[in-house]
């Protein structure tokens, strides 16, 4: 990856609660196309770091670029606009309303029509709405919700939520996903499916930053792997290189071999 050129590029990012130091002159880089994994044992500053990435916190030091401009003191819906989306450990849609009616409101980052066009029921409004619920129709089929497309959203299971969640995002036809903890709570059916809807979404160029506790599941997901300890990147390189790494072996994984053949 080292010719190509990073998306997201976090260099020196530090974060401090008080005394704490949570993240410690971390970089970090993300290519287009890649799913990155970081992992580490509780407290080791993943977290932070993803939510500093995000926009959630505002980093004590250090820089986070996107495509070569700073994302530092964006707000969350601005950064929606420059492609970097997220998705959340738990489910959050908008209740009373249907799966498609849910995907779309994750278009509006990208809407350019004008509030008298709206009104006044324009033919560039209708084209942009039929063009709007096509694309949901797309992502519906995308993820797998094919037969709930006009479900009420509380009537589905929480595997189902999370791809819901999963297709809202990508309605803002986003350049990087950030995935936190996406498999818990799933089954292991629905983990298989998720596997495979993200190596979708990577094929398609975007970029994935992925903070997993199932070790099974990341490992066999990932292109590359960064861990962290008490705040510190400890190591990082290929699925297989960081299992063989004696560092990260002693500082949280124990016998990886376990988790690369399970």
């Amino acid at each position: 990856m080292s010719a190509r050129k990073p998306l997201l590029v976090a260099r020196g990012l530090t974060r401090r609660f008080g005394g704490l130091l949570a993240v410690g002159n971390l970089d970090l880089e993300v290519y287009a196309g890649e799913i990155l994994g970081v992992i580490g044992p509780n407290g080791a500053g993943k977290s932070t770091t993803f939510s500093m990435i995000a926009g959630a916190l505002v980093p004590t030091a250090g820089s986070i670029d996107f495509d070569g401009q700073s994302l530092q003191g964006l707000p969350t819906h601005a950064m929606a606009r420059r492609g970097v989306l997220r998705t959340f450990q738990h489910n959050k849609p908008f209740p009373s309303m249907s799966v498609r009616d849910n995907i779309m409101v994750g278009m509006h980052t990208g809407f350019t029509g004008s509030l008298w066009g709206v009104l006044g029921a324009s033919r560039r409004a209708a084209d942009a709405e039929r063009a709007a619920i096509q694309r949901a129709d797309e992502l519906v089929d995308f993820v797998g919700l094919s037969d709930w497309r006009d479900a009420d959203v509380e009537t589905l299971s929480f595997g189902q939520g999370r791809l819901l969640e999963i297709a809202r995002a990508l309605a803002a036809r986003p350049r990087l996903m950030l995935f936190d903890e996406p498999a818990a709570g799933l089954t292991p059916a629905e983990c298989e499916r998720l596997s495979d809807i993200i190596r979708d979404i990577a094929r398609q160029g975007i970029a994935v930053l992925l903070i997993e506790h199932d070790m099974r599941f990341l490992m066999a997901l990932a292109d590359r792997v960064v861990v962290l300890n008490f705040g510190h990147k400890i190591a990082q390189g290929t699925p297989q290189e960081v299992q063989a790494d004696p560092a990260v072996v002693a500082a949280y994984l124990g016998d990886l071999g376990t988790v690369a053949h399970a």
